[in-house]
């Protein structure tokens, strides 16, 4: 969804009609008797529409039928990192990619929750006001989440992610599925969205005609797994079709997709919207349909229920023309209905039990809190040189603070933002925390991308940098450098193009300031604020410690302060592969997975995927397994982890299963199924216990299907991968008949 920054605050009324006064005049409608089935609801109201009234309810910007009481409703609404792009302020969480770095899918949900409360306020006042037909962002039918794999660093949109690795991916979007959609029987606090469907993460330059090729393996092992879990578990009532074609078909008219795959095979029985404009991609980019009116008509039929965009008028000549029926386009309506009856839109609000949040819940307390928290536990510090950190406030008395992001509030909100009251900046919190007791000598000293006009020579900021005893640079970039086409917009700076990026590398600019800072000899802590990852050739072997700090929310810049003074152990863990360089990379364009992500990549990497230190130590007592498992049979593993060291602090314990290589069959070297964030204080122990499952004992065969076999399986637990951390191995012998999961 393409949308300029700069209109975030602009809306789009339609038809304000009080809602207490449509409902009244139709309460003897059976579609307003709450007690009456679902679908006889559903029916009636649709048997009630004309149908130039029906195509029109099924694009996003839905208008009011004042006849029936219908209110104009505006399905676009976004809830990527707390709620978005909204004129009220809220709470911002950090982005995606950083909660993924928590490896918490309890916090996730709570944070899902929160923005649902916070988004049902809003909607709640707008009722009660009568401006049901607000515009955009202001519905409770959030486009969020993104569990698209970040496949390459490069993609700019990957920060709205969950990561690299599929299984990970699958969790953490579950866990904000239940949270936004709640856990009532009958009603829906909010409804979530699984995007964009599917095989699609860059490049953002070319995306309305990109096709996207892979195999049957990448596809069912890579791409779907999340998909998958979110529909077939979590429950998810929306689904959000990519730009891109698969395999030659707009994925918004994607037979296999849309039909096979989700309806036939996963039984998903919710609504799918198109992203915003993409089934006008069909005739005029894609070049799949000869006409506006084919492609609304092919879009309907496969599925695509909804239309992001202004073309789904045109449904009506399709039915003149006999391409598309008006029974056929009340399956769409149908489900898109079901939806309104879930929220309650059309009852009473007394027997809704969300009906009541009111603004009190906007930035309250514990709301404020747990962003607080989840930035603390996103945070991965990577780099810690003879253990310069946490540092000793009372042995420093000056500290200089350099770097573009040091007191860069609109890089901490990411993009898909809301905004808050307060956004804490590093510069901010230092400044309340040690203001009377540290001097904190501040100089921005270069841009993100350039060096500023007017500003001391590099020199010159190194210079002053030498009187203070430790230099902390705030690096990195911002949502305006990479993110979606059209709202990044740094096209003409070496490294970036369309939203993405063309190098894994800081800036040159910045790295050239830090390597005059180095020259001090006073010790260099880099803090770093992306989306995505940086290679850190130079500064991985030249700075003291490295804490990537992504982009970390309203209250980041305090989560950095506890973390680099030790009043928050470190726990984070990378969601991504660091890579050495850029020469490592595949072509950008090419979907395969061979030789991408720490499943498939087969070189040295700087840091690993679910790596991130400790200032504490944690050791694994040997793993508990019995030997020998039975195919379409769980198995049990249990270990006790301790810490060793003398801090309380949180341990990501990560289970990794490996499939040694049999045959024909492809597996990746390693995979994530299981993952557990604890808390020990200095000397604690506690048992942590996986069940793995058949599916995650299974591998996808080349044709897409996955399947238990018989054979050698390696086993091991620990802070991270095997070749980086401490933990326990085991090994286990599967034997019995092939066992089809799907």
């Amino acid at each position: 969804m393409n949308f300029k920054r700069n209109r975030l605050r602009t809306f789009v009324w339609l038809a304000i009609i009080p809602f207490s006064g449509l409902m009244a005049q139709t309460d003897d409608y059976p579609f307003r008797n709450p007690d009456l089935p679902l679908e006889v609801r559903v029916q009636d109201i649709i048997s009630r529409l004309t149908l130039d009234e029906k195509v029109e309810l099924m694009k996003h910007a839905a208008p009011a039928v004042p006849r029936l009481g219908i209110p104009a409703y505006n399905w676009w609404n976004e809830a990527l990192h707390g709620v978005a792009r909204t004129q009220e302020k809220v709470t911002v969480f950090p982005q995606a990619i950083a909660m993924a770095a928590t490896f918490d899918t309890e916090a996730m949900q709570r944070m899902g929750d929160m923005t649902a409360t916070e988004g049902r306020a809003l909607f709640n006042e707008d009722l009660k006001s009568g401006k049901t037909g607000i515009g955009r962002y202001r519905g409770l039918t959030y486009w969020t989440p993104n569990v698209n794999i970040f496949r390459d660093p490069r993609w700019g949109r990957g920060q709205e992610t969950y990561g690299e690795d599929p299984y990970l991916t699958s969790k953490m979007g579950a866990a904000i599925v239940r949270g936004l959609e709640g856990n009532d029987p009958v009603y829906l606090k909010a409804v979530a969205c699984a995007k964009h469907y599917a095989v699609h993460s860059g490049p953002e330059g070319n995306r309305h005609y990109f096709d996207a090729r892979t195999s049957a393996y990448d596809l069912w092992d890579t791409y779907l797994p999340a998909f998958r879990e979110l529909v077939v578990k979590a429950k998810v009532h929306g689904v959000m079709c990519a730009y891109n074609r698969l395999e030659g078909q707009p994925c918004c008219g994607h037979n296999e997709l849309l039909q096979d795959i989700l309806r036939n095979q996963w039984k998903f029985d919710g609504y799918v919207t198109s992203d915003c404009w993409a089934v006008s991609d069909f005739a005029h980019h894609h070049k799949t349909h000869s006409n506006d009116t084919e492609a609304v008509a092919d879009a309907v039929l496969k599925g695509t229920d909804l239309e992001c965009g202004n073309l789904y008028q045109k449904l009506k000549q399709g039915v003149e023309r006999g391409i598309i029926s008006e029974k056929e386009i009340n399956v769409s309506l149908a489900r898109l209905f079901a939806i309104q009856f879930k929220l309650g839109m059309y009852d009473p609000q007394d027997r809704v039990p969300y009906a009541s949040i009111g603004r009190e819940v906007l930035e309250c307390d514990a709301h404020k809190k747990h962003a607080y928290e989840m930035a603390q536990k996103s945070m991965v510090l990577l780099k810690n040189n003879k253990n310069l950190l946490p540092l000793n406030a009372s042995k420093i008395k000056r500290i200089a603070l350099i770097g573009p992001n040091m007191n860069n509030e609109t890089t901490l909100l990411a993009n898909y933002f809301g905004v808050p009251s307060e956004i804490v900046t590093p510069y901010k919190s230092l400044q309340r925390r040690f203001g009377n007791t540290i001097a904190i000598d501040t100089l921005t000293g270069v841009g993100i991308v350039r060096k500023l006009e007017g500003a001391p020579s590099f020199a010159q900021v190194a210079a002053r940098a030498k009187k203070a005893d430790v230099i902390i640079f705030v690096s990195g970039i911002s949502a305006d450098y990479e993110g979606e086409a059209g709202d990044a917009g740094a096209d003409g700076f070496s490294g970036f193009a369309s939203g993405d990026r063309t190098t894994m590398k800081l800036p040159a600019v910045q790295t050239e300031l830090m390597k005059e800072l180095k020259k001090t000899g006073r010790p260099l802590i880099v803090v770093n604020m992306s989306g995505s990852v940086m290679s850190f050739d130079w500064e991985s072997r030249n700075a003291d410690a490295i804490l990537q700090a992504w982009y970390g929310g309203q209250a980041a810049g305090d989560a950095i302060t506890d973390i680099l003074f030790g009043d928050y152990n470190p726990s984070g863990r990378m969601p991504l592969t660091t890579y050495m360089n850029d020469e490592d990379l595949p072509d950008f364009e090419d979907y395969s997975m061979a030789n991408r992500t720490y499943r498939y990549f087969k070189g040295d990497v700087r840091y690993p995927f679910g790596y991130g230190l400790s200032y504490t130590t944690f050791s694994y007592q040997p793993l508990s397994v019995d030997p020998v498992a039975k195919t379409g049979e769980s198995i049990r593993l249990t270990t006790t982890v301790t810490n060793t060291g003398k801090q309380d602090g949180d341990e990501v314990v990560q289970l990794y299963v490996t499939h040694p290589q049999n045959g024909n069959t492809r597996v990746p070297l390693r995979a994530l199924k299981g993952f557990e964030r604890i808390h020990l204080n200095k000397g604690e122990s506690r048992t942590v216990t996986f069940t793995l499952s058949p599916e995650e004992l299974a591998l996808v065969d080349n044709r897409g299907n996955l399947v238990q076999h018989e054979g050698k399986v390696e086993l091991y637990i620990g802070g991270g991968q095997p070749y980086r951390s401490e933990g326990c191995f085991g090994e286990l012998k599967v034997e019995g008949e092939p066992y089809v999961v799907y």
